[in-house]
Parts: structure tokens; C-alpha cells; sequence
């Protein structure tokens, strides 16, 4: 993205200049531009300068520290304003336990979630938001033939990045909101995986609103309206875990605000494991004031960053009789 460029401005194709060096570009990255930036066939600039990202979105290969690919470190997308995690609520079934990996990645790198709950016509959302109720988690709901509106005033002005399970209809939802980008889709095979179909990150412009004569029905309130920035979504490859090996251990807290008031009493440096002598989180459950489940999916990405569970565990290897609480 040019650091000045407009909602209107040309696509130019851009190659990095040696000057660089080794400084990696990255999808988001806002840069300075010399040579042809008119966009014109054939014509080709040079990236010069990256400007100091807002925002860094990043995830590791897998949570061992110990091994390394756990320590391999991927930034995503630069300059996101806000990370939508698209999950399925069937075929393949919704896991929270890769909602919360995204959670506490997106809070750790400053940047807001939003929960796009995908098949609707499928399955009722209930369950989901159900253990999500304390957190007044954002949330939209889709349906094959429901418009997009809700989700597009959402996305307005902004800069989104998709992030989801293979499967569950995300290159759908970008085809439907950008129906030029022809993202592969790919199907759910019969054990309820989802194929990866989409290779590569890609920035893709949000189409702006057709005008509408003056007998034509307006948009809901707080939709996107005609003319304005309709934003940008930036659709990442379909992953099967999101290793968190890259943020700290009390940082994954944050990805537990309905737990952060449960550690007011713990002990100084408190490592909230089960066998943690005085921490107050199992009194906090207990006393009604946070789901059990979150609880248990808060220790277990503790247990899987210092190495000793499997990021990308299924179901009923993670939390035996929770249909929700996979990877």
C-alpha cells in the first residue's frame, strides 16, 4: 500500500530496491514509491522505504519454543486495524480453541476482533457465543443468502485480515465481498477438514457502494454508505493452528479478560497452572465468575507454549466432551 494513496489510486506493480537489503515486505506495509507509479501495463516502480508499521499481526509455526520451527516467526499482515475470525458453525464444526489463539493474537498486537460466524443455516450460534458471553465479543452472522451488509459496515474504512480453519467457507465470504478477487474454494472432506484453497496472503480493495436512485432502499443504519472508503480485506491461507509461541506467557492473559480479575490475589509471579499453589483462578470459576472452559483452554495454550501439549491436537485430545474446544 502507498503510504499516500487514496481510495482511487491505480495499482502499480512494485519491485523492492537493493537499498533495502534484507528488510522483508509484507502484506499491509504502508511504502514510498520511486519510477512509474502510474499503473500502466508494463510499467514497473521501486519500494524505497517502508513506513513504521501501526500494527503486527504474527503467529509461530507452532508453540515449542524448544524446537525450531516453534521459534519460526511469521508476520502475517502489517497495519491491520482489526482481525476477523471466520469459523464455521458446522461442516467443519466451530473450535474456540483456535478462536482463542486468535484472540490473544490479535490483543497482543493492538488490534480489534471481530467474530464472523460462518453456514448459519446450518447450525444456531448459541454455543459459541454462549462461552464468548462475558467478553462482549463483536460478532456477525452468515448465511449463503444473506446479505453482507452488517459485515461490510463493519469493514468500512478499515483495514481487515481473515483468518480462519480451511473449510469454512472463507475464500466464499471474500468472493461474495470482492466478486472480482476469484479465490479458489475448496469443499470439507468427509472427516471434517477443510482444504487449503487460498496460498498466499492478498490485500484486496473492498468494491465501493453503487449509488442508489432516490427510490432505492437505503442501507440499514450504520452500513456502509454510498461513496465511502469501503475498506480493505486482506484473505490469508486457511491454517490449522495458530501457534502462539511468540507472545510471552502473561500476555496470553489478555486473551482472558474474563479471567484477568480472577489473578487480582494470586501470589507475586504466579504461573496459573493447576498445580499453582494460591492462584485465585480456580476460586474464580468456581464462584460462577468465568466458564470452566475458558479456564481449561487458558491452561492448556500455557501447557502447548512451554512444549507439552500438541498445538494442533484434536478435539477430544484437548478437552475430552467439549465438541468446542478444538484447535
Amino acid at each position: 500500500m502507498l503510504s499516500d494513496a487514496g481510495p482511487d489510486a491505480p495499482l502499480v506493480t512494485a519491485m523492492r530496491a537493493r537499498e533495502l537489503g534484507r528488510k522483508s515486505v509484507v502484506v499491509g506495509d504502508r511504502v514510498a514509491l520511486v519510477g512509474d507509479t502510474s499503473g500502466a501495463a508494463g510499467a514497473l516502480a521501486r519500494i524505497v522505504r517502508i513506513a513504521e508499521r501501526t500494527s503486527v499481526l504474527r503467529r509461530t509455526a507452532d508453540d515449542d519454543e524448544t524446537t525450531a520451527e516453534g521459534r519460526l516467526e511469521r508476520v502475517v499482515v502489517a497495519n491491520a486495524d482489526q482481525l476477523v475470525i471466520v469459523s464455521a458453525l458446522a461442516d467443519p464444526p466451530p473450535r474456540t480453541g483456535f478462536i482463542d489463539r486468535c484472540l490473544v493474537a490479535a490483543y497482543d498486537a493492538g488490534i480489534e476482533p471481530l467474530l464472523c460466524l460462518t453456514k448459519a443455516d446450518l447450525a444456531g450460534p448459541e454455543a459459541v457465543l454462549g462461552y464468548y458471553a462475558e467478553l462482549e465479543l463483536p460478532y456477525v452472522l452468515v448465511r449463503p443468502d444473506s446479505d453482507l451488509d452488517a459485515l461490510r459496515s463493519l469493514l468500512a474504512g478499515r483495514i481487515s485480515v481473515l483468518v480462519g480453519h480451511s473449510g469454512v467457507g472463507k475464500s466464499t465470504l471474500v468472493n461474495r465481498l470482492v466478486p472480482d478477487a476469484a479465490r479458489a474454494v475448496g469443499t470439507v472432506s468427509a472427516i471434517g477438514r477443510g482444504r487449503h484453497t487460498s496460498t498466499s496472503a492478498v490485500a484486496l480493495r473492498l468494491p465501493r457502494l453503487p449509488d442508489r436512485d432516490d427510490g432505492a432502499r437505503q442501507p440499514p443504519s450504520g452500513a456502509a454508505r454510498p461513496g465511502a472508503d469501503p475498506g480493505w480485506i486482506v484473505d490469508t491461507p486457511g491454517v490449522r493452528s495458530f501457534g502462539l509461541a511468540h507472545v510471552s506467557a502473561d500476555s496470553l492473559l489478555h486473551g482472558f479478560p474474563d479471567l484477568v480479575e480472577g489473578t487480582v490475589d494470586c501470589p507475586a509471579n504466579c504461573p496459573h497452572t493447576p498445580d499453582a499453589p494460591g492462584c485465585g483462578l480456580d476460586a474464580w470459576v468456581a464462584a460462577g465468575k468465568a466458564d470452566p472452559r475458558r479456564l481449561a483452554s487458558y491452561r492448556r495454550l500455557l501447557a502447548s507454549r512451554a512444549g507439552e501439549g500438541d498445538a494442533r491436537g484434536e478435539p477430544d485430545q484437548r478437552n475430552p466432551g467439549d465438541p468446542l474446544a478444538g484447535s
